[in-house]
C-alpha cells in the first residue's frame, strides 16, 4: 500500500505555500483551466521520479521571481512513513532527500513511490512518431528497477561519445580514429543488446494485459498487438554497423540502434498509427499505461498511485466507466475543469489561483 497522507508546497510553478492533507481512496481536484491543478499532481510525480511527467525542465517548476521550489510529503509505502522532501533550485543541484536521508544516486528513488500518470498526451503514444512509444516502454523498465536507469544512462553517454566522435571527423576518419570508434562500437553494441533484450521481455509482460484492457474499453472485438522486431538485433548491431561506416561518417551521426527503433502497434493486424481512428488512437493510449499500472503493481508488490490529468473530459460514459474499473490503486487523483457530481467515497479539492479549498463548492 501506498499513499500521500500530507504535502507542502513552496514556490512551486503558482503554488506560494500550500498545505493539504489527503486520505486513501480519490480525491477530484477541480476547477478553471490554468489555476493549478496539474501543477499539484506534478508535485506528486515529482516526489516519485525527481522529473516533470509534462517533459520540461525542471527550473521551469519554480515560482516566478523565486530560485528555490520546495515539495515535502508524508507518505505511507507498505506500513513506512517516509518524510519525503525535493528542493529544486536555480542557483544549486536539485535534491531529494527521505527521513533526511539524501538520495543518492537518485536513480536510487525508483520504485520508492510507484506512480503512473495518464494524461491528455498520451494520445501521441499512437498517434505520433516513435519518440514517445520508445519512452514509454523504456520509462516502464526503469520504473521495473533502479538497476536499469544506470543502464539506459550508460547507453545514452556511449551513444553521445560515438556521435561525437563521428561528427568531428567532418566525413573522414584517420587511422587512429577508426580504432577509437571501433571501441565505441562495441560498447554500443553490448549495452544495446541488453537494452534491446529488456525492452522485448518487457513489451511481452505487457501486451496481453494491454490486448484485455483494448477490449475491455473499446467494447469491441478488434485485437491489438505490439510489436519489436529491430533487424539489428537478429542480425548483430556490431556487423551492422560496419556495413554502414561510411555512410556515418558521411553524415556524422549514428544511424542504427535503440535511439532509432520503433515499436509497432497494430490494431486488426494493421498499423494503428495510420489505420485506427482517433477515438481508438485513444482508448489503445489507455490500454497502455493500464498495462503499465499492472505491471508496476506486479513488479512491486503495491498498487501505484494514480495521477489521472483531465482524461475523462474526452471520453464517453462507458470508457469512463470501463477505465475505473480497470485501475485499481490505493490512491486516486484526479483532475478536471469540469464540475464534478459529488460523492460521498471521494474527497474535492477545488484550485483557483494557486490556493486549494476543500470541498468549495459543496458547502
Amino acid at each position: 500500500m501506498v499513499h500521500v497522507r500530507r504535502l507542502w508546497l513552496q514556490n512551486f510553478r503558482n503554488y506560494n505555500d500550500e498545505e493539504i492533507t489527503f486520505s486513501k481512496g480519490t480525491t477530484i481536484v477541480f476547477g478553471a483551466n490554468g489555476q493549478g491543478k496539474t501543477n499539484l499532481i506534478e508535485a506528486i510525480n515529482y516526489l516519485g521520479t525527481a522529473t516533470s511527467f509534462r517533459g520540461i525542465p525542471a527550473e521551469a517548476l519554480i515560482r516566478d521571481t523565486t530560485e528555490t521550489a520546495i515539495i515535502r510529503a508524508e507518505i505511507i509505502h507498505q506500513e513506512r512513513e517516509l518524510l519525503v522532501e525535493a528542493e529544486i533550485s536555480k542557483i544549486r543541484q536539485n535534491s531529494i532527500s527521505v527521513n533526511k536521508q539524501r538520495i543518492r544516486p537518485i536513480r536510487n528513488l525508483i520504485g520508492l513511490i510507484p506512480i503512473t500518470v495518464f494524461g491528455p498526451d498520451d494520445l501521441s503514444l499512437v498517434k505520433a512518431g516513435p519518440t514517445g512509444r520508445r519512452n514509454y516502454i523504456d520509462d516502464l523498465i526503469v520504473q521495473s528497477h533502479p538497476k536499469n536507469m544506470k543502464l539506459r544512462m550508460d547507453l545514452e553517454t556511449v551513444l553521445k561519445q560515438r556521435n561525437a566522435l563521428l561528427k568531428q571527423g567532418k566525413g573522414r576518419l584517420n587511422k587512429e580514429e577508426e580504432k577509437t570508434l571501433d571501441v565505441w562500437s562495441e560498447k554500443f553494441n553490448d549495452l544495446s543488446h541488453e537494452w534491446g533484450t529488456k525492452r522485448k521481455n518487457t513489451l511481452t509482460q505487457i501486451t496481453q494485459s494491454a490486448k484485455k484492457s483494448y477490449l475491455e474499453l473499446a467494447g469491441n472485438k478488434k485485437e491489438i498487438d505490439l510489436i519489436y522486431k529491430p533487424e539489428w538485433m537478429e542480425k548483430g548491431l556490431q556487423n551492422t554497423l560496419l556495413t554502414i561506416r561510411n555512410d556515418e561518417i558521411r553524415r556524422g551521426t549514428t544511424l542504427i540502434g535503440p535511439h532509432r527503433d520503433e515499436i509497432h502497434i497494430e490494431l486488426a493486424n494493421m498499423p494503428a498509427r495510420t489505420h485506427a481512428s482517433q477515438g481508438e488512437q485513444r482508448t489503445i493510449s489507455l490500454a497502455l499505461r493500464v498495462a503499465g499500472h499492472h505491471l508496476l503493481n506486479d513488479v512491486h508488490k503495491t498498487k501505484p498511485i494514480l495521477l489521472l490529468d483531465d482524461v475523462f473530459s474526452e471520453l464517453d460514459e462507458y470508457r469512463t466507466k470501463s477505465l475505473l474499473q480497470l485501475l485499481v490503486a490505493d490512491q486516486t487523483f484526479i483532475t478536471t475543469a469540469l464540475e464534478p457530481e459529488k460523492n460521498s467515497t471521494s474527497k474535492y479539492l477545488y484550485v483557483k489561483e494557486g490556493k486549494i479549498t476543500e470541498n468549495n463548492i459543496f458547502q
